[in-house]
């Protein structure tokens, strides 16, 4: 597949089904429901985004919305709201069909959500990095933060999982 056929463009509940088939490739050990994922767009539908090829099959898929502290919401849970104290913009998570892998596509949407989150006036950037994702996290700006109050939530993410902020 030619990378220049794939676009990033805002997500819309249609592509949930796509989306539910990407994270179940990219995440077995992590896999979170589709009314997770639903949740997650309702959440904060202006940094949802899929990337879709020239047929509109989703090829991967971004979610990110503004959280607090250093905490992470428990996998596969439902937000009722997005915190009042909210501090700073959480990458939930990013994924792409392996087929997809290596185009620098992930690159570009994670660019473009750090534009709109400073634009937008947020000072930091936070996420669990999982799947031995610790390396391409940094290579995006993100360094790995202790967080012993996260500790027993992060073991729910696996062995090598890792909170991340980057400044804005």
């Amino acid at each position: 597949m030619a990378s220049t056929a794939l676009t990033w463009r805002s997500m819309t509940e249609a592509d949930i089904d796509g989306v539910v088939t990407v994270a179940r490739q990219s995440f077995p050990d992590h896999f979170e429901s589709r009314e997770c994922f639903e949740n997650r767009l309702a959440l904060c539908p202006a940094m949802s985004f899929v990337l879709v090829d020239a047929d509109e099959a989703v090829r991967g898929y971004l979610f990110a919305y503004p959280w607090k502290g250093q905490t992470a919401p428990a996998l596969n849970t439902l937000i009722e709201a997005i915190p009042a104290d909210a501090d700073r913009f959480y990458l939930h998570d990013l994924a792409l069909d392996p087929a997809v892998r290596g185009g620098g596509h992930a690159r570009s949407i994670v660019e473009r959500l750090v534009d709109q989150v400073r634009e937008d006036g947020w000072p930091v950037m936070a996420l669990v990095a999982v799947n031995d994702a610790t390396a391409f996290w940094q290579r995006m700006g993100f360094q790995a933060v202790t967080a012993p109050a996260l500790a027993e939530k992060l073991a729910s993410y696996g062995d090598d999982a890792c909170y991340m902020v980057r400044t804005i």
